[in-house]
């Protein structure tokens, strides 16, 4: 599978040449600039973990540009309805969809969630995805949580996506022992470095995941790696 990274939690993964974008801010984000542009990305689908501007901000022009599916829980379905799209799948922590090219199932996350009109963003979510090309999972914002133990009942992983940059979410230590728990030995770093709250030294969360027996990749933005 190839994953490309757009910057803080903006990512997209290709499965069955099928194209598929996770949270995507990219357009508020000044580490970005000059570097992906929302106008140019493409995707077949839209995934959405929570509600926060720092992963929704560019989901309605994608999905209207693109005419992708987007997929996310109850709540922010019905938000991006109102907001003219129609090509949705509403989902919920627990429920799992078979979408042809690959399937997708709802995890818990601990977070937060509103949208960035203020209404309620509904529960946050991780999503665990597999398809004959691969598994991997993507927490979303979270902090450590022993229910990651039960991902392993649901998929053997690649990989998976992990916020590294603490503060808000996980640190690196708790990603560490958060792939631990899914039973996954390479990860991508997401939501750090953005803003000044989530800075993170680099060479050290790297030294700490090799530490564990497993690899961080720290993708650039506009970078595609293979996993």
């Amino acid at each position: 599978m190839k994953l490309s990274f757009l910057g803080h939690s903006c990512f997209v993964v290709t499965i069955n040449n099928k194209k598929i974008l996770f949270d995507p801010f990219i357009t508020y984000n000044e580490l970005a600039k000059g570097i992906v542009s929302a106008d140019t990305v493409e995707a077949d689908y839209i995934l959405v973990s929570h509600g926060h501007a720092d992963h929704i901000a560019d989901m309605v022009a994608i999905a209207q540009r693109t005419g992708a599916k987007v997929v996310s829980n109850w709540e922010i379905v019905e938000w991006a309805q109102k907001q003219g799209l129609t090509n949705v799948h509403p989902m919920n922590t627990g429920g799992a969809w078979d979408f042809g090219d690959f399937k997708v199932k709802c995890v818990s996350a601990i977070h937060s969630s509103g949208l960035p009109d203020g209404s309620y963003g509904g529960n946050p979510m991780g999503f665990i995805v597999t398809s004959q090309e691969g598994n991997f999972y993507y927490s979303g914002d979270t902090a450590l949580t022993l229910d990651m133990q039960l991902v392993p009942r649901w998929a053997s992983l690649n990989f998976a996506v992990f916020p590294i940059g603490d503060n808000f979410t996980m640190n690196v230590e708790d990603a560490v022992a958060a792939a631990e728990f899914v039973k996954v030995k390479q990860v991508v770093g997401v939501h750090y470095d953005t803003f000044g709250y989530i800075k993170i030294d680099a060479e050290k969360a790297k030294a700490d995941f090799a530490a564990s027996g497993a690899t961080l990749h720290l993708v650039p933005i506009g970078g595609t790696i293979e996993l």
